[in-house]
Parts: C-alpha cells; sequence; structure tokens
C-alpha cells in the first residue's frame, strides 16, 4: 500500500453557473477583532461562547456552523502537459525516499469535474478563506451559505504555497467566523472541525491536536498542525475550531494510503492564514524573499560527513544561479548555522526565518565550511518560480562498489535537466539501496564536489578511508536531498 499526503478533494455532482459581479471590500482582512467588534461589521455575526460552553462542542456546532460555507468547484476539459504538475499529493518525510518522493504527472485528457472543499466567512460583505488547492486553475466556483442560499464566486488570489485562497461572494450581513490565536495551541488541547466531507454540510468532528509546527517536505513553509481530527475529502478549506469556538487552523491535508481519512490530519495556523488572505485581498498576490537555496535537516551521519560539532543547522543542497545566495558566496555543502544572530537547529527554522524578511533585506549567514565557521551577507531578492527540468538517459557504466552502477550523462541533456553536473544510477543495491537510492536517480556531488565524470566519484572514493560515510547528493524527480552512504571495506569499482 502506498503511503500519501492527499489533498482534499471529491467528485461531485452538483452544477454552477457563471459568474456575477461583486461589491467592493468593506471590512480588513488578517486582524483578530474582539467579538463586539465583529458583531458591529454586520447582522448574524456569532458571538464567543460563554466561558459555561467553553469545550461544549454541541454549543460551539451550533453556534459556528453558520459561518462555515460549502465550496463546488468546475474544471473544464484540459489536457495537462509534461510541464505542468498537479500538486495532488505530498510524501511524509520518514527516510530517505520521502525527501525526494513526488507524484510525476502523466499526459491525459479531462472531463468535467466538478470538485467540493468547504470555506469560512472572514467578512460580513462576503470574502470567504479557503484551501488554494480546491480553487487554484478551476473555471468556476460556486458557495453555497447554511441558509442553503447559493453564490457565484470570484477567486481575489491563491497562494499555493501556504495552501490558502481568497473568494468573495455578492453578498451582505453574513455571520462572521471568530478567530483565535493559533500560537496558543499546544498537544493535547481538544479540536473540533466543521465542514462538508463528501458534500455532508455542517458535519462536526472532534478530537486532539497531536503536534504542532509539523513541517512536511514539499511545503516546508506551513508550519502545520496536525490533530485526529476526522477529515475527508470535502472538508478542505473547513475551519478547526478551539474549545472557546474560535478558528485556530484551515484543514488541508491528510496522511492516507487509501485516499479517506487515516487518523492523522495536517492544518494551516490561522495566524498564517490570516496573513496570506490579507495580502490577497490588498494585492491578490504574495510577495516573498528569495534567498536562492534549498536546505535539508543535518543528520549525526551528515555532521560527521561534513566535519560538523554538533548534528544542527540547514545543510545546502542547491544554490540557483544568478541568486543572492550565490551572489554572497553560498555553495553547496556548506551549513547555515544562524541568520541575523538567530541559531538554527533545524533547516525548517531557516526556512520559516526565511519567510518572515522583505525582498530587499539584508541578512547575516553564519555558515560552517571545511572545518571553519565563516559569514557571508545575502540581499534577499523577491522569489520567483522554479525551473523544471526533465530526466534522460546516459553513456558509460561503472560500479562503485557502494552498490552503485553509474552511466555519465551527456551536455545536451544536462542542458535539458537545468543540472551542470550529475551521475545517472542504472542500479542500486547492497549499502546504496538500504540508504534510499535507487534506479533513475542522479548522484550529483559527493560531499561539496561535484561529479561530471564518473573518473571523479572514483577518484573521491579512492581517498575515502574504509568505514567513513560520505554524503551523496541525489536528485530524484527534480528534489534534491543529501545521503549518507557507508564505504565498505573491500576493494571498490571495477
Amino acid at each position: 500500500m502506498i503511503r500519501s499526503f492527499r489533498l482534499l478533494s471529491v467528485i461531485a455532482s452538483t452544477c454552477l453557473i457563471g459568474a456575477c459581479a461583486l461589491a467592493p471590500a468593506q471590512q480588513p482582512l488578517g486582524t483578530r477583532p474582539p467579538p463586539a467588534a465583529a458583531a458591529a461589521a454586520g447582522a448574524g455575526v456569532n458571538p464567543a461562547p460563554s466561558s459555561s460552553e467553553a469545550g461544549d462542542f454541541p454549543s460551539l456546532a451550533a453556534s459556528r456552523t453558520a459561518s462555515v460555507v460549502d465550496i463546488t468547484t468546475l474544471r473544464m476539459p484540459r489536457a495537462i502537459g509534461a510541464g505542468e504538475t498537479l500538486d495532488l499529493e505530498i510524501s511524509p518525510e520518514i527516510d530517505y525516499a520521502d525527501p525526494l518522493a513526488w507524484s510525476v504527472p502523466t499526459q491525459f485528457g479531462v472531463g468535467q469535474v466538478r470538485d467540493l472543499a468547504s470555506g469560512l466567512i472572514l467578512s460580513s460583505d462576503g470574502f470567504i478563506l479557503t484551501s488554494a488547492h480546491v480553487v487554484s486553475d478551476v473555471d468556476e466556483v460556486q458557495v453555497r451559505l447554511d441558509d442553503a442560499r447559493r453564490f457565484n464566486a470570484r477567486i481575489v488570489g491563491t497562494d499555493k504555497r501556504t495552501d490558502v485562497a481568497l473568494l468573495k461572494i455578492d453578498a451582505r450581513n453574513l455571520p462572521v467566523a471568530v478567530i483565535g490565536d493559533s500560537s496558543q495551541l499546544r498537544p493535547g488541547d481538544w479540536v473540533a472541525a466543521i465542514g462538508a466531507p463528501f458534500g455532508f454540510h455542517g458535519t462536526v468532528t472532534g478530537g486532539v491536536v497531536s503536534a504542532v509546527d509539523r513541517y512536511i517536505t514539499g511545503a516546508a513553509e506551513i508550519p502545520f498542525i496536525q490533530t485526529d481530527v476526522a477529515i475527508n475529502p470535502g472538508s478542505s478549506g473547513s475551519p478547526l475550531y478551539n474549545n472557546r469556538g474560535e478558528v485556530v487552523a484551515i484543514n488541508s491535508m491528510i496522511y492516507s494510503g487509501n485516499g479517506g481519512y487515516m487518523g492523522l490530519s495536517f492544518a494551516v495556523p490561522i495566524n498564517l492564514a490570516m496573513s496570506i488572505a490579507g495580502e490577497l485581498r490588498s494585492s491578490g498576490s504574495v510577495r516573498r524573499a528569495r534567498l536562492g537555496a534549498e536546505f535539508q535537516e543535518v543528520s549525526p551521519a551528515l555532521a560527521q560527513s561534513f566535519a560538523l560539532p554538533e548534528a544542527s543547522g540547514a545543510l545546502v543542497v542547491r544554490v540557483e544561479p544568478d541568486s543572492p545566495a550565490q551572489a554572497a558566496g553560498l555553495v553547496r555543502g556548506d551549513v547555515v548555522s544562524a541568520i541575523d544572530g538567530e541559531r538554527i537547529l533545524h533547516f525548517t527554522e531557516l526556512v520559516r526565518l526565511l519567510a518572515q524578511r522583505e525582498p530587499g533585506v539584508r541578512s547575516r549567514l553564519d555558515v560552517w565550511r571545511h572545518g571553519r565557521q565563516s559569514v557571508l551577507w545575502a540581499t534577499l531578492d523577491e522569489q520567483r518560480a522554479p525551473r523544471i527540468g526533465a530526466r534522460a538517459p546516459v553513456l558509460a557504466d561503472w560500479n562503485d562498489g557502494l552498490g552503485l552502477v553509474l552511466g555519465e550523462l551527456t551536455p545536451t541533456l544536462r542542458g535539458q535537466m537545468n543540472i551542470d553536473s550529475g551521475l545517472l544510477v542504472r542500479e542500486s543495491q547492497g549499502a546504496a539501496r538500504s540508504e534510499g537510492i535507487r534506479a533513475g536517480d542522479l548522484i550529483i556531488a559527493v560531499n561539496d564536489t561535484r561529479l561530471d565524470h564518473v573518473d571523479d566519484f572514483k577518484r573521491l572514493l579512492s581517498h575515502t578511508p574504509a568505514g567513513r560515510t560520505v554524503a551523496l547528493l541525489v536528485m530524484r524527480d527534480r528534489r534534491l536531498a543529501y545521503v549518507p552512504v557507508r564505504v565498505p571495506s573491500e576493494p571498490r569499482g571495477k
């Protein structure tokens, strides 16, 4: 059985109508007004529950369902080409195979697809918060209110990196959700979700917070809130409430081997979602600072490979050309231990701190390289869409003794794949296979030394003492990760 994270969507049978004109905004987003201020925004606003109601799920459901909406989307027929991605799954980071795992889109035609989701009313004049993956690249969106009224919605903006989207319907005096503070959540806190799984309006499920600040490969900017609240297709974009009836997160993903709920749900913290919604309302998009480098966690084995005093920091696996990282002198194999004086224990902390900065900011990077600490200065620019390459076959083979049969890539193939070095793994057995390397992967570098030819790999291994660990930089499906592999004591190569 294949384990995967699946974004929550489901085929439905509801038809949609064309878009309609929308009224201007009346109420700011990205803020958490007290209940009195929210009540003044429009009639029918839900008041916060009293202390006697705290933790009372029936009272919560009765008082909060009115601010939750059902969403139906329609996607017209279109072809999915090799240059597009579907972003349907995110694999969990458990071992090496997962950091590089990613669903590869196939070419196929799609008929009219109707998906279901949920959403949350943010303002009395019709701004609605939901998940980006359910409204991205769709042709029509319809919103159904708790009183059964239906409205065609305009997509104000989507942010796929945080899975947040903002919609607008032409309505007035809507009941507005009470927004809480997600930073106050702790593992063990009781929470409840209200949504429309499989189209069943107003479904309430409850559970506890399993973990906070749960970073997942492929979505490293989101400090997910993990819960055991039952979530199913159609629940994407539904609110997660604390025991005071305040929205603390937006449900986004489930961990599943069969497409349904299996006890693990992941939600975007409301503090992050509201900040993104505010930017989407003001400009329709989100500006992010870009360093131009990719990172991974430093394990004890990798710390030994790079002669680090401890397993901490953010290990650089890629530096983009013409990026602030390259201009600052950051290179592959560096370990960033601090940014602007803030120590980095885990690579996700660096990702989070970079996401909080504005383009144009000059930041100090404390970097470990070749057994020494140094300081680099990087002026961040604005983030741009990543480039996508392709994978292709090769030239001559060589068996390296680690269980790898390697082949060389032609310059033309490297250009097509947007890489400047690398060897193709034709076969993987033994030590390499046990660490998760498999046929079809690319070995880009050993530690921080690039590989242009098989002879480069032979030379590097011949100078590595038996029993030592080397860090192989591996690419799979356009993603990179360092993999520690212990050099065997028997003779290598042939």
